[in-house]
């Protein structure tokens, strides 16, 4: 559907992990990643410099505007994981709105995410149990959390001046949701994406894979 050398969008791309993973499978492709974070901008823009098959875009994906800012009228595929749950139901609405204005016809939306199926409490009880178990082993472990991340990032002498403005924008955390894949499946249909299925899931998390 895209082929060997896509255009890309990398939605909400953070440090540019989907974009080194994505150049590492197709190396013709070309990346456009868009973010809000000043810090992990900072990071993914230190990462690629000198890709000229990268280009990096500061918008806040909450807003009307920020397609127009985007270097390309049209994608082949837009990615993103881990990323949309930070938004809630109606403003995550919207942006799937413009998503559709922005993937070609034919092209491809994959969005790997957290996706709560409500009609499974007791498996979504024990997935919750079992992964803040893991995350307790993990710490114990030795490795960083959340908040000590940000706190080595607020000491570091290139990331302190993005990591303060990150949390002007931000605050100490986001309030998201975690709507279920009826719900994903239904607002991209109503938003013009044609056949919309998950390809791989978890108790938790869920590939949704949606055709213009």
């Amino acid at each position: 559907m895209v082929g060997r050398a896509p255009k890309v969008l990398d939605l909400a791309c953070g440090t540019g992990s989907i974009t080194a993973r994505l150049l590492a499978r197709f190396p013709d492709a070309v990346s456009t990643g868009v973010d809000l974070d000043p810090a992990l901008l900072a990071i993914a823009e230190g990462t690629f410099a000198g890709d000229e098959r990268v280009t990096f875009v500061t918008a806040d994906l909450k807003g009307p505007d920020w397609p127009a800012k985007l270097p390309h009228d049209s994608y082949d595929a837009v990615l993103a994981a881990t990323a949309l749950h930070w938004l809630q139901p109606e403003p995550l609405a919207r942006l799937y709105g413009r998503l559709a204005g922005v993937v070609r016809d034919g092209g491809v939306f994959m969005n790997a995410d957290q996706m709560i199926d409500e009609t499974t409490p007791r498996i979504n009880a024990a997935e919750s149990a079992l992964r803040h178990a893991r995350m307790d082993q993990a710490k114990r472990d030795g490795v960083l959390d959340w908040s000590e991340w940000w706190q080595l990032a607020a000491e570091d002498p290139v990331l302190a001046e993005p990591t303060a403005r990150r949390f002007e924008i931000y605050g100490d955390h986001a309030d998201g949701d975690m709507p279920s894949v009826a719900w994903h499946t239904r607002v991209l249909r109503e938003n013009g994406f044609a056949e919309v299925r998950p390809v791989w899931c978890s108790p938790s998390d869920t590939l949704l894979l949606a055709l213009k």
